[in-house]
């Protein structure tokens, strides 16, 4: 008899198998103020973000980000949690982010899984930056403007070029 893996025959892996179906998608919001740095939003998202929840997740994303501007908080996308089951999921963090991109800023995403950090490396979104660490994602924040401006304005990984344009 022959046996062979879950991923030789198509089927999910255990490890993402859950009974009862994807774990539902929580969001949380955490404010913090840091000495040299000034405020920032995480936004922490846990569970699965598939094509029933996509459209909420990125418009949580873009109103989390869209408050942190207004009160001079840097945002952060807390992923260490949270499993990206489609590519609708992809394109929800890039339309959340779309803006950003526009204006040549990123969203600094921490912690994403493995096959989470593989997505985001694969679909190339101008609109977010990946840090394996919160602490690498502030001490990118800290580096990027002279203090008297961080105090007035929240400071933004700028967007990789686009590999297709001009410049």
């Amino acid at each position: 008899m022959e046996t062979r893996s879950p991923r030789e025959d198509g089927q999910p892996s255990p490890a993402r198998v859950r009974p009862g179906g994807p774990a539902p998608l929580l969001l949380q919001t955490v404010h913090e103020h840091r000495p040299g740095l000034g405020g920032i939003s995480v936004l922490k998202a846990r569970g699965t973000v598939d094509a029933s929840n996509a459209r909420l997740f990125s418009e949580a994303l873009a109103e989390h980000v869209a408050h942190a501007g207004q009160a001079g908080e840097h945002p952060l996308l807390d992923l260490s949690e949270a499993y990206l089951a489609c590519a609708d999921a992809v394109r929800s963090l890039d339309r959340a982010t779309g803006a950003l991109a526009h204006t040549g800023r990123a969203l600094s995403v921490v912690q994403p899984r493995p096959h989470v950090r593989e997505a985001l490396t694969s679909a190339g979104l101008p609109g977010i930056r990946v840090h394996a660490t919160l602490a690498s994602a502030l001490d990118a924040l800290t580096s990027r403007e002279p203090a008297r401006e961080r105090a007035y304005q929240p400071v933004y990984e700028p967007a990789r070029p686009d590999p297709g344009g001009l410049g």
